[in-house]
């Protein structure tokens, strides 16, 4: 098996195995986190009636660097999640390691008042 193969399929596993033990419900949604090469987007999401509450991503934000602008979408969906009377969360890294512009997401998001 090639490299890269391997690597998608420890991803793939890492991230079923996050999702088997989180669940978001209306009082206490998942906060959940994707990253692509270039932006990076963050959901509020009720799993109970697979809807979406709020979310916010970096294709609109300004600023230079990708750890500014991790922490700037972490602010906005803090303040949608206040909009949508949301304050507890439960975090899903998606199968990411928890560092990087995954954990300033997180950090900017407790900031701003999201509990989790």
């Amino acid at each position: 098996m090639k490299t890269n193969q391997k690597k998608q399929q420890n991803f793939i596993r890492r991230r079923a195995r996050v999702r088997a033990k989180i669940s978001g419900t209306a009082e206490r949604p998942r906060l959940t986190i994707f990253k692509s090469h270039r932006y990076i987007y963050a959901q509020l999401v009720d799993d109970v009636q697979g809807h979406t509450l709020a979310s916010a991503d970096s294709r609109g934000v300004k600023g230079g660097k990708p750890t500014e602008q991790a922490k700037q979408v972490g602010q906005l969906i803090a303040e949608r999640g206040k909009a949508a009377k949301v304050t507890k969360v439960v975090f899903d890294r998606n199968g990411y390691i928890y560092g990087g512009k995954i954990k300033i997401v997180a950090d900017a998001a407790r900031e701003g008042g999201l509990n989790f």
